[in-house]
């Protein structure tokens, strides 16, 4: 049984570190598209897709998260 919990643990480290890693993606995205000086149309657009990966990004830090905890509970 407590191999599979560390397997939880660790399988939930790498999905929080994805949707991490994905946050820092949409920060990045933001801030070329602002230097880019757009127009409001497609500044808009962009924003757009980034705020959707950004919701993502949240939910899956926060499944590895929970992914983690139960890990360490359970274990």
């Amino acid at each position: 049984m407590r191999g599979n919990m560390e397997t939880l643990v660790w399988t939930g480290t790498f999905v929080t570190l994805a949707g991490v890693a994905s946050l820092v993606w949409c920060i990045v995205a933001v801030q070329r598209a602002r230097r880019e000086a757009l127009d409001e149309s497609a500044m808009k657009a962009k924003i757009q897709k980034a705020v959707a990966m950004n919701m993502g990004a949240l939910m899956l830090s926060a499944v590895g998260l929970m992914m983690v905890v139960v890990g360490i509970l359970l274990g």
